[in-house]
């Protein structure tokens, strides 16, 4: 059975230690007593986790230990969070002995910036901001915000802006980031180190991206379905995985409006949102490098996309156009 790659399904974890089979979630088969199960929220979203292991003992405190580390991170990243740090940072616009995942990861978004030409930019929350403001209006303007609201929405935007440092993060007045782009991609290879630390040799993680460990017991690779955005029943392919991520960007994700003109995958170069496929995977080694090319990716043209995947290599890209059939690149 395939897992399903789409960004409104729920989080889930299926790990063994080696030698142990795995059982599918939801099944209906009672799992031997190596098996624990945990239940409960993460980033937002239904979470599920299983794993297997010969010590029960160990299992269980594999189980806590991955989810207390995605609670911290999400007090870390969360944008949706009064309390995360995050959110603090945005409100106060400066930030004095940051978290070391935070300077990690804003590493990491500078390294995506410089990359992509900055296609990938996380102070573009100040136009987000903009497109929610006007369209929460009950009388907003179909065509959507004014030029003047965009411009200067735009004029807030710049990841070298940024200012970051083991001892301070510093933000522009008036700017603010979004890790939304990174942040899920961070978090799943967090919890690939934790499991492969506690002995955990066989697992797919999914914390919004995929990430697979090692093959199925079975000896073949995890299956992945990749969701048509139009059709969320309809598979666009199925991708056989070991040791690889996958992310997936679609502008069906989210709209502003009703007519689904204005979606959640602003351009910060030019302040609109993104209609060039209708969506886009990347498969590469690490999650947050995934999450953030996808991301990237979907505001670029397919030369500028192929370039960039040659300078990383070892990745796949599959775009699915808007008409016309799948483009698929290798490095």
């Amino acid at each position: 059975m395939a897992t399903f790659m789409n960004r409104r399904r729920a989080i889930g974890i299926l790990a063994a230690a080696s030698g142990l089979s795995l059982l599918p979630f939801g099944s209906a088969v009672t799992p031997p007593a190596s098996a624990v199960d945990w239940r409960g929220q993460a980033l937002g979203a239904p979470a599920e986790l299983r794993i297997h292991h010969h010590d029960l003992a160990h299992a269980q405190a594999l189980v806590e230990q991955v989810a207390a580390e995605v609670r911290r991170l999400e007090r870390i990243f969360s944008l949706y969070r009064e309390d995360s740090i995050l959110v603090s940072l945005n409100r106060h616009h400066s930030l004095v002995a940051p978290p070391a995942e935070m300077v990690d990861l804003l590493a990491k978004c500078r390294s995506h910036w410089t990359l992509s030409d900055g296609a990938f930019d996380p102070t573009i929350q100040p136009l987000w901001s903009a497109y929610q403001r006007h369209f929460s209006s009950p009388d907003a303007d179909a065509a959507g915000p004014s030029a003047r609201v965009l411009g200067d929405a735009r004029s807030k935007i710049g990841f070298d802006r940024v200012v970051f440092s083991r001892d301070r993060v510093e933000l522009p007045a008036g700017m603010a980031l979004t890790l939304n782009g990174i942040a899920q991609g961070y978090i799943t290879d967090r919890v690939v180190a934790l499991l492969r630390a506690g002995g955990i040799g066989s697992c797919l993680v999914d914390m919004g991206e995929c990430r697979a460990v090692g093959m199925r017991p079975d000896g073949n690779g995890w299956r992945v379905a990749i969701a048509d955005p139009d059709d969320a029943g309809r598979q666009l392919t199925v991708l056989d995985i070991v040791d690889r991520a996958v992310a997936t960007t679609s502008a069906s994700g989210f709209h502003f409006d009703s007519s689904g003109r204005f979606n959640h995958l602003l351009d910060p170069r030019t302040g609109l949102p993104a209609h060039r496929y209708r969506s886009l995977t990347v498969v590469a080694a690490e999650a947050g490098d995934a999450d953030a090319l996808s991301t990237a990716f979907s505001l670029m043209d397919s030369a500028s996309i192929a370039a960039v995947a040659k300078k990383v290599g070892r990745m796949d890209v599959r775009i699915a156009p808007i008409g016309g059939p799948e483009l698929v690149m290798q490095t």
